[in-house]
């Protein structure tokens, strides 16, 4: 069992390593987390507040990823 975390502070290469499917969620959040077929740098919190969502959207994406 993988003692992985999802949490706002998780780098969006960890997650998309550790968690494939999250790649699609993201993009239909609106939130492309892979260019060119490598993953966007920074985490889960800093892609979602350069899109213009704020913490309430975060809280629930990470509840969804986690889910």
């Amino acid at each position: 069992m993988s003692d992985f975390q999802v949490t706002k502070d998780t780098p969006i290469e960890e997650l998309v390593e550790k968690k494939p499917s999250s790649v699609k969620y993201l993009l239909q959040q609106g939130l492309a987390c892979i260019v060119c077929g490598e993953p966007v740098w920074g985490t889960i919190e800093t892609l979602a507040k350069s899109k213009g969502f704020g913490d309430d959207d975060i809280e629930r994406f990470v509840n969804e990823l986690r889910g």
